[in-house]
């Protein structure tokens, strides 16, 4: 009986130890934290062709930069990641 109880009490934490778990770092759970957000920003200058975000005045649609590094051109990227992409601005040359 007592080995019985030992396992028991060793399922049951590992159990509860990996529902604490999940609770802290996923959004599963109904206990878990409600937002999760990601601060973004705007790196204009190291898209590489056919990879922008989005149009600019040559364009108006995602997926059509003719040139890698287009001035115009931008990325989506977690914030302050442009600043460590040699080439990435955070403004266009005609907003500086």
């Amino acid at each position: 009986m007592g080995r019985t109880l030992g396992n028991v009490l060793a399922l049951g934490s590992a159990v509860g130890l990996s529902l604490l778990a999940v609770s802290q770092y996923t959004h599963v759970l109904p206990g878990s934290q409600r937002n999760f957000t990601l601060d973004r920003e705007r790196c204009y200058g190291v898209v590489r062709a056919a990879k922008n975000d989005c149009g600019t005045s040559h364009h108006a649609c995602a997926g059509q930069a003719r040139d890698d590094g287009g001035e115009e051109e931008w990325i989506m990227l977690p914030a302050g990641t442009c600043d460590k992409i040699v080439g990435g601005k955070l403004k266009t040359g005609d907003e500086t």
